[in-house]
């Protein structure tokens, strides 16, 4: 049982850091897609 405990906690590990590494990203996605949109609004109009 123990194995199966540990191999629990190194997929919580992955998933922690794949979490992370998307609120990364959106952090910096967001912004960048705001500006764009901004961007193509004033094209447009």
């Amino acid at each position: 049982m123990s194995s199966s405990e540990t191999g629990n906690a190194v997929d919580i590990k992955a998933a922690e850091s794949t979490y992370g590494g998307f609120i990364s990203l959106i952090k910096w996605a967001i912004p960048v897609i705001v500006v764009i949109v901004a961007v193509v609004i004033l094209l447009i109009s």
